[in-house]
């Protein structure tokens, strides 16, 4: 049997800006956040920013001017990444 299957690009953006996504997304940045507080000196804000491009997002920012060191050193960011179940693959152009 064959079945006719187009994909809907604005029902995949739909989907991915919408509030369940939203919410799984920002629950994953807040373990990632909870594994780098972890690994980083008591103290050191980590926080978590949501926002939306063409899809729900979020990022775990390490606010201290130590943090690039001890990503550089340690992979800190990757590390708390990996530790939620995420993989980590280098950004590339």
């Amino acid at each position: 049997m064959l079945i006719d299957f187009r994909i809907s690009r604005t029902g995949i953006e739909e989907v991915l800006k919408s509030q369940p996504v939203r919410e799984l997304i920002d629950m994953k940045a807040a373990e990632v956040a909870a594994n780098a507080r972890a690994l980083v000196p008591a103290g050191t804000e980590v926080k978590v920013e949501s926002y939306t491009t063409d899809r729900a997002a979020a990022a775990v920012l390490i606010k201290d001017v130590r943090a690039m060191a001890w990503q550089a050193k340690r992979g800190t960011l990757t590390r708390a990444a990996a530790a939620a179940g995420l993989e980590v693959k280098a950004w590339q152009r």
